[in-house]
């Protein structure tokens, strides 16, 4: 389970219980019931359906009302899911809060510099791990088996 079978990432959320088993004097051992609970778990793994999941970010942008709607553009185009955007008490800035998947926030800090003049910040913390989408998850597992490959023939 250290080792996924979809992408090689370790699988959370998977709780194994030992329902019945025997010992035999004669061919039980240590390493007969590790290779018997590797292929249960690899079994239950492929009836199971698993998914990839990645990080997603809970992200606070502030910047002047003006630059509200290039920001909003912008985090969509990064598969952000905006949750309020909330205008300041004078109403001069704005406050835009969005989930955005971490691996989509790269250069987002020169990208907000280059749509705002310099004027938007933004914080960012760990929201939760939620699933890729099927099209990346599709990706993802073909890069990772072109990786095994390159492995398997050096």
């Amino acid at each position: 389970m250290e080792k996924g079978g979809l992408i090689g990432a370790e699988v959370d959320g998977m709780r194994v219980t030992l329902v019945d088993g025997q010992a035999h004097a004669v061919d039980s051992s240590d390493m007969a019931f590790r290779i018997a609970t590797s292929a249960a778990v690899r079994e239950a793994m492929r009836a199971a359906r698993p998914q990839i999941l990645e990080p997603v970010m809970k992200l606070e942008v502030e910047s002047p009302q003006e630059f509200q709607g290039a920001i909003v553009s912008g985090l969509n185009q990064r598969m952000g899911l905006i949750q309020s955007s909330d205008p300041s008490t004078d109403g001069s800035g704005v406050t835009i809060v969005c989930d955005v998947p971490l691996a989509q926030m790269f250069g987002y800090s020169t990208n907000l510099r280059s749509i705002t003049q310099g004027k938007g910040e933004f914080t960012m913390e760990y929201s939760s791990h939620q699933q890729v989408n099927r099209e990346e998850m599709d990706k993802l597992i073909k890069e990772h088996k072109q990786e095994q490959e390159k492995k398997n023939s050096a």
